[in-house]
C-alpha cells in the first residue's frame, strides 16, 4: 500500500507537531486530510474534504483518526456511495460531541452517527480520556462494529499522553494495511 493512500483525520484544532499522526505523516508519508477551519469544523465541510481526498487516492484508502476525526469517519460513512473505497480504520479516543459542553460548541455534530461503518476498523479507548466516557467509546464501538481495545489509563491518546511517535500504535495500523 502506498502511504498515500493512508489519510489522517485529525480532531478538532488539528494535530501539533509532536502529535503521533504528525509524526506518523512526517516519518511514513501519509497525507493529512486538511480541513478549512479546524477550529470552527463543520460536519458538512469535514465530510466533502474527506469525501474528495478518499477519492483522490488511486487504491483503497486506510483512515487514521483522531478524537473528532472518528465522528467524521461514522459521517462520511453513513453518507457517501464510495466507502468500497477504504480498505479499513484506525480509531483512536473518539471525542464525545454529545456531551452538552462540547454540543453547544459544535452543534453541526449532533446527533453522532451510530451505523456499523461498511471496512474493518479498530476502536481504541483510553480509560481516564476527558473528551468520552470509556462506556461511550465502547457503544461507538458496538454501533459502528468496530473491534474494541481498552488502551487503559492514557488520557486522550494524544501528544499529552507521552505516547511521541507511538510504535504500538503503527504496529495496529499496517495490521489494519495488510492485504
Amino acid at each position: 500500500m502506498k502511504p498515500s493512500n493512508v489519510l489522517v483525520l485529525p480532531g478538532w484544532e488539528g494535530s501539533g507537531p509532536k502529535h503521533w499522526q504528525t509524526l506518523w505523516e512526517q516519518r511514513h508519508g501519509y497525507r493529512r486530510v486538511e480541513q478549512h477551519d479546524w477550529l470552527r469544523p463543520l460536519r458538512g465541510d469535514w465530510v466533502a474534504r474527506l469525501e474528495d481526498m478518499v477519492l483522490s487516492c488511486d487504491e483503497p484508502a486506510v483512515l487514521v483518526a483522531h478524537s473528532l476525526g472518528c465522528i467524521l469517519v461514522a459521517a462520511w460513512a453513513a453518507h457517501s456511495r464510495n466507502t468500497a473505497r477504504v480498505k479499513s480504520a484506525l480509531l483512536v479516543a473518539p471525542g464525545d460531541v454529545e456531551r452538552p459542553q462540547v454540543r453547544e460548541l459544535l452543534p453541526s455534530w449532533s446527533p453522532i452517527e451510530l451505523q456499523a461503518l461498511p471496512f474493518p476498523s479498530v476502536l481504541l479507548a483510553s480509560r481516564d480520556d476527558p473528551h468520552c466516557e470509556f462506556e461511550r467509546a465502547r457503544l461507538f464501538a458496538h454501533a459502528w462494529n468496530a473491534q474494541f481495545m481498552d488502551y487503559g489509563d492514557c488520557g486522550h491518546i494524544n501528544a499529552d499522553s507521552g505516547l511521541a511517535s507511538w510504535p504500538e500504535g503503527h504496529v495496529l495500523l499496517q495490521d489494519l494495511m495488510k492485504d
